[in-house]
């Protein structure tokens, strides 16, 4: 099939009779008519067709080794740096027309299942482990542009270090039996971004399973597989006017409960099951954290492109760019974007072929970004409030600008550049980023992209080497190696 345009995924999403449930009520009907879902759904459909468009067309495909096709380049196993450039570019137009602020936009997931297939090797001889499979539902989701969702975290039931499930019925997802068809699977997971509005899911394990193996496996199944349920939390909407909810309306990326009853996981689908030590050392050991890390932090950096471009405009509209407190805020800014484009530079530059012959994008580079972005983000979301000030509440509705009351609107709410209609869509662009109830899932989003913010910085601390630095300090004061 190749590389779809946005007709095929609608067609294909409104045919797949998902089971999704919105504020208690199981949803009917096509999925692409749904309020809950029709903005992003147009929006996917709109970076799908990006593949098709003939002036970035060979930006955003390759072909395929298997049929001749175009097909999607976040698919594209990297050998040279070149390649990882290639990437890279095609990555940056999906999250230019988004602003970067899609976070599940198709290329993640597509990178993660490349990855995944790229260290296959590491499964070979394991036990309860089938790399076969894990290359043949790669090549079966490259060959046909399968949108993916994802989901790793168990229920948050017991977060204290050691926890062992023992309820009669299982809270976290776990095989319950197996059979000649295949694992059966009871139990749920967490957020799901987009669960139910993909092609498929892909489950993996993640962290140590020291206590319960049932819960460590990988797999990707149908979304309409039999008795697997998608229950959404609120939806943060404000409506569907792209005027007063410029970003919700088009952006809102439902997150939603998985639940699992009983659910058939045929064997072909299996990656690998009841293996601990498997769960917990192949997303460590293969590509993942590489590639994953490397189109997160290429949205992130477009993301706050779109961010210094949104607080500039407020500067303009109001005419404040004078002021010294101002151009430091604006600073902080320019300061983290430039930061983080250099160390994505840096992770492509320092970039080396691993013992499969695939190139990583240097993974400390990245781990440093994904360090700092968590912390720098919420300051720029306070720095636009701080910008805006005032102006972020006196917002009137599109409806009014079409009322008896225009005149006076006109009047009283005209910026020192811009007409206050002008002035208004502006103010509420600023609103929807930053402290509406999308906005501010948006910054907990970004906070929690890759985990606990103090785990990463663990997790930093003990990979960075180091060693070459404390032998400088021991050859300077003489002091001998300890054995």
């Amino acid at each position: 099939m190749g590389a779809i345009n946005g007709e095929d995924y609608i067609n294909r999403l409104n045919q797949l009779n998902n089971e999704i449930w919105v504020d208690g009520r199981k949803v009917e009907g096509l999925l692409s008519e749904h309020p809950t879902f029709k903005g992003l759904i147009q929006t996917k459909a709109s970076l799908y067709d990006l593949q098709h468009d003939p002036k970035i067309k060979d930006e955003m495909t390759f072909i395929s080794p298997v049929s001749g096709a175009p097909i999607g380049l976040s698919y594209l196993q990297p050998k040279t740096k070149e390649d990882l450039l290639k990437r890279r570019k095609m990555m940056e137009h999906w999250a230019r027309y988004t602003g970067g602020v899609l976070g599940r936009s198709p290329d993640y997931l597509n990178s993660v299942l490349m990855s995944f297939a790229s260290s296959v090797s590491l499964l070979k001889g394991k036990e309860n482990c089938f790399p076969d499979n894990l290359q043949a539902f790669f090549e079966l989701a490259r060959e046909n542009d399968l949108s993916l969702t994802h989901t790793f975290i168990a229920p948050q039931v017991n977060r204290s270090q050691i926890y062992f499930e023992n309820t009669e019925e299982p809270i976290a997802a776990k095989v319950i039996a197996e059979n000649e068809e295949g694992i059966v699977i009871k139990g749920a997971r967490l957020l799901a971004t987009q669960g139910g509005l993909t092609d498929e899911v892909f489950v993996f394990s993640v962290g140590s399973f020291l206590f319960n193996e049932d819960e460590a496996f990988a797999f990707a199944i149908p979304s309409n597989t039999k008795g697997l349920k998608f229950i959404c939390r609120d939806t943060f909407i404000g409506g569907d006017s792209s005027f007063n909810h410029p970003l919700s309306s088009r952006y809102e990326e439902i997150d939603s409960l998985v639940v699992f009853d009983n659910v058939l996981v045929p064997w072909e689908r299996v990656f690998y099951y009841k293996n601990d030590e498997v769960a917990e050392n192949f997303p460590i050991q293969s590509s993942f954290h590489h590639f994953a890390k490397h189109q997160v932090l290429t949205r992130q950096i477009v993301k706050t492109e779109f961010i210094l471009g949104v607080a500039e405009l407020l500067i303009e509209t109001i005419n404040v760019s004078e002021y010294q407190h101002i151009q430091e805020k604006m600073s902080e800014i320019i300061i983290g974007l430039e930061t983080m484009k250099s160390l994505l530079e840096k992770s492509e530059n320092d970039a080396a072929l691993d013992e499969w012959g695939y190139m990583r994008p240097d993974i400390i580079s990245l781990k440093v970004a994904g360090n700092i972005f968590p912390k720098i983000y919420p300051r720029f979301i306070e720095i636009i409030q701080l910008i805006g000030a005032s102006g972020m509440i006196t917002l009137p509705t599109e409806k009014a600008f079409h009322s008896a009351i225009r005149a006076d609107l006109d009047q009283y709410l005209q910026g020192a550049s811009k007409t206050a209609e002008e002035r208004v869509k502006i103010f509420r662009l600023a609103w929807d980023l930053t402290m509406s109830s999308f906005g501010t899932r948006q910054m907990q989003y970004e906070r929690y992209f890759f985990g606990d913010p103090i785990r990463l910085s663990s997790d930093l601390y003990k990979t960075y080497p180091k060693k070459e630095f404390v032998e400088v300090v021991n050859n300077l004061l003489n002091l001998k190696k300890r054995e």
